[in-house]
């Protein structure tokens, strides 16, 4: 029996040949990384476990995104406790930089094959170029901290092939959507999601990370997308070291296969409140909006804030609504100031963020108050999610979002450039 593409990878970090399904093995980590809302969680379950010093604290990384700038004291504290600890452990510090799953990938701290934990369920992400990725609680993070490995359970594989090449008016976003649709929130529990299909060459690095992101709505261990030219190019732009690249073996095996063909799909959105309540825009067109956001981890990404932008030059956005934009990045921000996406965004009546993960947790920088309803290209619409426990939540692309906040209700792009 063959290994599928996140089996090879743990066989290679434990030393094995061959693992298969089920079995429990002791994996090396590349690297680990901590968000500033789990970080002060650390140094207590490091002082329990008797650590003196972590095993390889240059694998360290912490990210200080979601309290980004710090909205009230209480963070602010936090963060001044965070950065302390980060000093004295020897871990390196990112902050005014971006969120953690945009930066990761494009200041080249994940390749193909590497091993990479996050005490943030998001970390998923990277595996759209190759690697595995997964989230996991503070006290696995403190273990691997201190020994620079963690057992894990080796996971089976539900496999998503795509076919044909989509319309313009179909990102990322609308893919996943679609997929977390069929397969439900707890289709993929503790399983490996991989992505492969002539399909994927017509999706951007940036359309790849979107459907990575949100694979673990479906209850994934890790999302891996089979690696092409695409990729490559990416790495080579990022990367300052070798990587290779890696396949499934013919023969292995999927506990699911779902054959998604591009060609039929059409822009999709999730209803509240969770991401697999699943539509296409035309069985929720015309319902009232207040906000509509556009950016985070999921969709923050230079292609994302094109296409938006693209939609809102030379109009104005619906004076029923509010629209807070948020690159995902400060790389990201200032390729779209270089290409005059920012002033377009304010021109239309949009209020441009710094990179933050704050509205999409509900923490700051947006969030939505009673009965209000928000239009949303974040990744999860659970009750009180973005604000308010009596808030609504949908979520759809960036395509999606621009157009409807023209209108002031959700719409589809078709009628908004007809």
């Amino acid at each position: 029996m063959g290994m599928t593409m996140t089996q090879k990878m743990l066989a290679k970090a434990c030393g094995k040949s061959i693992v298969k399904a089920g079995e429990i093995h002791d994996v090396n980590i590349d690297l680990i990384m901590i968000t500033d809302v789990m970080f002060p969680f650390v140094p207590d379950a490091l002082s329990k476990m008797g650590c003196i010093k972590p095993a390889a604290p240059e694998k360290v990384l912490v990210v200080i995104d979601h309290y980004a700038p710090a909205p009230n004291i209480a963070s602010a504290n936090q963060n001044k406790y965070s950065r302390e600890y980060v000093k004295q452990y020897g871990f390196k510090r990112l902050e005014n930089v971006g969120i953690c799953h945009t930066i990761l990938p494009d200041m080249g701290y994940a390749a193909p094959g590497d091993i990479i934990i996050g005490a943030d369920s998001h970390t998923v992400t990277y595996g759209a170029i190759g690697a595995f990725s997964t989230g996991l609680g503070t006290t696995d993070i403190a273990a691997a901290i201190d020994k620079g490995r963690l057992w894990m359970k080796i996971p089976s594989a539900v496999r998503i092939v795509l076919n044909g090449k989509p319309n313009a008016s179909i990102q990322g976003k609308d893919i996943i959507l679609y997929i977390l649709g069929k397969l439900s929130a707890e289709g993929a529990v503790y399983k490996s999601i991989e992505v492969t299909g002539e399909g994927l060459k017509y999706l951007s690095i940036d359309d790849r990370f979107t459907i990575a992101n949100m694979s673990v709505e479906a209850g994934a261990k890790n999302c891996v997308i089979e690696q092409d030219e695409v990729t490559r190019d990416y790495l080579k732009a990022v990367l300052k070291r070798d990587f290779n690249g890696i396949t499934a073996d013919e023969d292995a095996e999927y506990d699911t296969v779902l054959t998604v063909d591009l060609t039929m799909l059409t822009p999709q959105v999730a209803k509240p409140s969770s991401p697999d309540n699943v539509v296409p825009v035309d069985e929720v067109a015309g319902t009232q909006i207040d906000q509509v956001y556009i950016g985070s981890c999921t969709n923050g990404r230079i292609s994302d804030l094109r296409k938006a932008a693209a939609i809102l030059e030379g109009k104005k956005i619906h004076e029923a609504v509010r629209v807070f934009i948020t690159p995902g990045s400060q790389a990201v921000y200032q390729q779209a100031l270089e290409e005059g996406l920012i002033k377009t965004f304010i021109e239309s009546g949009a209020f441009v963020n710094g990179p933050s993960c704050g509205a999409c947790f509900g923490g700051h920088f947006g969030i939505i108050g009673d009965d209000e309803v928000c239009l949303s290209t974040t990744n999860r619409n659970f009750i009180g999610r973005m604000g308010s426990k009596k808030g609504m939540v949908y979520l759809a692309s960036p395509i999606t979002a621009a157009a409807s906040a023209l209108t002031g209700r959700i719409t589809a792009i078709q009628e908004v450039i007809a």
